[in-house]
């Protein structure tokens, strides 16, 4: 009896393995025959075609290059995947992609449906990074920066630094579909163009709902994260004016931002909102006159940054306003302070450029730096 119950055990171990062993057979996949997607870029052709392109590195160590571009027409992002399936031995695996680029003039027209493809994939991350390009964005993809040999990385890694800097947001798939599906606030996305030896920061593009409306240039896109979120780290240089209009420059850094927002009412019952931030950081550079360790310089330094700023922040809002883009998330405040029936009879898109918007900085410097 043990004896058949042995041999019966044993069938059956014999045929787990073998069943283990066949499902293990189904998906294998070698490393050296994939072909890793790290970064997509998509372009506006005639006839509203659209043109694909994939960097993939090369595992091939007696390549010339370090990796392969390549790029295909179609009507949809998914046909264009199925040609260029077609132009490598390799399997197209998306996997590891971590940037998406687009060009301007794609923008203008619409990004939900070339997004849609993406947000669909499992097995893409949504944490991957998008941008706009300022011109053809195969172009900037395909060329080769004589520093940079592997563009993709290094279009990762600007975009990685200035957003820590808070130049830039950092837009990720998963923020900026977010943004689009919230009825309280417009998406954005970092503008990159090619400077011919290297990649700029263009500014910050806005959106209308999925759709690139304008830009704020590079020089703003800190005035840009005061207004938007609090945050800790970053550096910005200002000019003053001082004594007998003689220009001096203050750099602070290790800057700490907090952002308060205030939502009231005018005589007609439409909503008012004022942005209130305060702001602290370390001086590294000062060439005006006057030592800010004295307490009466340093609060008159302290006034001439908050007016500045303050007045930068005002055509910042005073711009989107007048573009209709709602970039700064002023509906999600507005919305939050009353009932959802009343927020639908507002008609925020329609109101939002009229509303009395305002901000107002703080600046506190709150240490000098070793020379002091």
């Amino acid at each position: 009896m043990n004896k058949r119950i042995r041999n019966r055990v044993g069938k059956l171990l014999l045929a787990a393995l073998t069943v283990a062993s066949l499902i293990g057979c189904g998906d294998q996949r070698v490393l050296e025959k994939l072909g890793f997607s790290q970064v997509s870029s998509y372009d506006l052709k005639d006839n509203n075609m659209l043109e694909v392109a994939v960097s993939m590195p090369k595992a091939e160590p007696q390549a010339r290059t370090q990796r392969e571009v390549l790029s295909a027409i179609a009507v949809s992002s998914k046909e264009a995947r199925s040609k260029l399936a077609k132009q490598t031995n390799l399997l197209l695996v998306s996997g590891q992609l971590r940037n998406t680029l687009y060009s301007m003039a794609l923008a203008r027209n619409g990004l939900e449906q070339h997004m849609d493809t993406l947000v669909r994939d499992p097995s893409i991350s949504p944490r991957i990074k998008i941008s706009i390009v300022n011109g053809n964005a195969k172009q900037m993809l395909e060329k080769e920066y004589k520093q940079h040999p592997i563009t993709g990385k290094y279009i990762d890694g600007i975009l990685e630094k200035e957003a820590t800097g808070r130049s830039i947001p950092q837009t990720s798939l998963y923020s900026f579909m977010r943004d689009l599906y919230d009825d309280g606030i417009d998406p954005v996305a970092p503008v990159l163009r090619d400077a011919g030896e290297h990649i700029n920061i263009d500014g910050v593009g806005l959106f209308r709902e999925d759709r690139y409306i304008t830009m704020i240039r590079a020089r703003d896109g800190l005035i840009f994260s005061f207004l938007k979120e609090s945050f800790k780290r970053g550096e910005i240089s200002i000019h003053l004016t001082g004594e007998e209009n003689e220009r001096n420059t203050i750099t602070l850094s290790s800057l700490t931002s907090r952002k308060k927002v205030k939502v009231g009412h005018d005589a007609s019952g439409l909503p008012t909102l004022h942005i209130q931030i305060q702001f602290s950081g370390t001086v590294l550079e000062y060439t005006g006159k006057g030592s800010l360790s004295e307490a009466g310089n340093r609060k008159r330094v302290e006034q001439q940054i908050a007016k500045q700023l303050t007045a930068r922040g005002q055509k910042l809002i005073d711009f989107m306003q007048k573009n209709r883009v709602d970039s700064l998330g002023m509906g999600i405040s507005v919305r939050n302070r009353m009932s959802y029936a009343a927020w639908q009879k507002l008609n925020w898109m329609e109101t939002y450029p009229s509303i009395q918007a305002t901000c107002g900085f703080t600046a506190v410097i709150s240490n000098t730096g070793k020379a002091e």
